[in-house]
């Protein structure tokens, strides 16, 4: 088990699995991993019994077992701040309302993966692809300025306050 202290504060104790994939706040989600996740001002939309995540103008509806947790809460629509690790953002072949449009503005080949940094109006998002999910013409690399569009793997979403910075579930 490991534990991850701020200020003299202990923030989660658990094994270094757990506290990966159910960081209790924000700086436990941004201190563990490499490169660090990804965080955007997002909304939080209950539509009945149904949920979404509205984030740079693409539209998200969280996994399974992330909606289970919101509806056992009764979460209520609000302002969040979204959490992906760089891991769990996949590119997508076209833009469409589960897409980010960005522009690439740094690529480094690190072998048997690419980390992308990508401008998407004006927040920087980091992307870790594989090379094997490369599209075909980007398997020699990707050049600065490149338009890609890329979206989340709903079930590896962490939705936090943006108040207390504690994550929803």
């Amino acid at each position: 088990r490991i534990v991850i202290m701020k200020d003299g504060f202990i923030q989660q104790i658990g094994t270094p699995q757990e506290v990966f994939d159910h960081p209790t706040n924000i700086f436990v989600a941004g201190f563990i991993g490499m490169p660090q996740m990804n965080f955007f001002d997002a909304r939080l939309e209950k539509t009945g019994d149904s949920y979404v995540v509205k984030c740079q103008g693409a539209t998200v509806t969280p996994g399974d077992k992330i909606l289970a947790g919101l509806k056992a809460n009764n979460t209520p629509s609000q302002d969040i701040i979204l959490g992906v690790r760089p891991e769990h953002v996949s590119f997508a072949a076209a833009p469409s309302e589960t897409t980010i449009t960005g522009s690439v503005d740094v690529s480094e080949m690190m072998g048997s993966e690419v980390h992308l940094h990508v401008n998407a109006d004006g927040k920087d998002v980091v992307l870790r692809i594989p090379t094997t999910d490369l599209p075909e013409e980007h398997r020699g690399g990707i050049r600065y300025g490149t338009k890609v569009n890329f979206t989340f793997r709903n079930d590896l979403i962490h939705l936090f306050n943006p108040e207390t910075e504690k994550n929803l579930l």
